[in-house]
């Protein structure tokens, strides 16, 4: 069954896309929890980071390239920005279709919450 991640990249779902090639979507997210969030996924439905295999590490790698460019095109790249990659349910990762979490806009704080 096709992920809402997937159904958005074959724009059946509509989104707030910023970026888009034949690898990978970026969109906006729909809960933003800073000023810039959007997702970056792979075309590919991937499920966690524990199903990347080595064909996958180009995608994995244009990633990151793309996150740098939507980063410079939403004025971020200079101040600066969080990239974040949940896996599993301990880690709080909801859609199970690989995803990558580009936030900026203003100072993030720590990582993680102290307790």
């Amino acid at each position: 069954m096709p992920t809402l991640f997937s159904k958005i990249i074959k724009g059946e779902i509509s989104a707030a896309i910023v970026y888009q090639d034949d690898q990978v979507t970026a969109f906006r997210d729909i809960d933003p929890q800073a000023p810039v969030h959007v997702l970056i996924v792979p075309n590919k439905e991937i499920p966690t980071v524990n199903d990347v295999t080595p064909e996958d590490e180009q995608c994995i790698g244009h990633m990151f390239t793309v996150a740098k460019r939507v980063a410079e095109q939403e004025g971020i790249a200079e101040s600066g920005y969080r990239l974040l990659v949940n896996c599993n349910r301990d880690a709080n990762q909801v859609v199970f279709h690989l995803h990558m979490h580009l936030f900026g806009g203003r100072r993030l704080g720590p990582m993680l919450m102290r307790r």
